[in-house]
């Protein structure tokens, strides 16, 4: 493995370079009890790999704000270091769109499923392919990577650390002034909305409808027909071990 540079993190943060799967690293150290503030990250040639630790206050179904919180922190670092003509958006279920095609994403798992409860942690993982994963990008037009889209310039340790920096801004505004700047920024970079989007149900069931926009809690707004229902972000939470 190529050694791994140490990332300048800011306050309440620190790295953890591992040789691979940042994020199954970080759910075994939060399992296992670590201060939250970790960033676990692997550099690779072909794709970042990062992941962070959180210790909610608040129920799940609250604490799950972080999901899109980071990445509005994503976006914020990339398009800070990428060329300005590159467009950064996100999907609801936490992918991320550069250009208008799928760039990696964001995921989530926590110790807990039960939205009223406050998990002793919580772990957000992100994902962004460098290379694109074969030189036909034919097979697969819908998705790309930094190269393909003109970020060959953008340092991955910088982007990293671009991430923790925006990430925690973010998160000091969400708990010191609430919400709603939060969702005015995310709002202003999410993708499909006003259009016809399939998404997994709490049940588990695919659900085809218009994608409204959010409630209050990120969770999802989805007209079919005459009749709106409301699928919470903790669908999207990964199954703990």
């Amino acid at each position: 493995m190529s050694q791994q540079p140490e990332l300048t993190l800011p306050p309440l943060m620190w790295g953890e370079a591992v040789p691979g799967d940042a994020f199954g690293h970080a759910v075994r150290r939060a399992v296992l009890g670590c201060d939250a503030g970790l960033v676990a990250y692997h550099l690779g040639a072909a794709s970042i790999e990062a992941a962070l630790v959180v210790a909610p206050e608040l129920p799940l179904a609250r604490a799950m704000t972080m999901l899109p919180l980071c990445g509005v922190g994503f976006q914020n670092a990339l398009g800070a270091l990428a060329p300005p003509e590159v467009a950064v958006h996100l999907e609801w279920p936490g992918a991320i769109r550069v250009n208008g095609a799928r760039c990696g994403g964001l995921r989530a798992m926590a110790a807990s499923d039960d939205p009223e409860a406050t998990p002793d942690w919580l772990v957000i993982g992100l994902t962004v392919p460098i290379l694109p994963p074969s030189e036909d990008t034919g097979h697969s037009p819908d998705d790309t990577a930094l190269l393909s889209e003109g970020c060959a310039e953008v340092d991955p340790p910088a982007l990293l650390e671009a991430w923790a920096r925006h990430t925690l801004s973010w998160l000091t505004r969400w708990e010191e002034d609430g919400p709603r700047a939060l969702h005015a920024e995310w709002r202003g970079l999410a993708h499909g909305i006003g259009e016809e989007i399939t998404v997994t149900d709490a049940q588990g069931a695919p659900q085809t409808g218009t994608f409204l926009g959010t409630d209050e809690a990120f969770g999802l707004l989805l007209r079919q027909g005459e009749a709106t229902s409301l699928i919470p972000l903790t669908t999207l939470l990964e199954t703990a071990p």
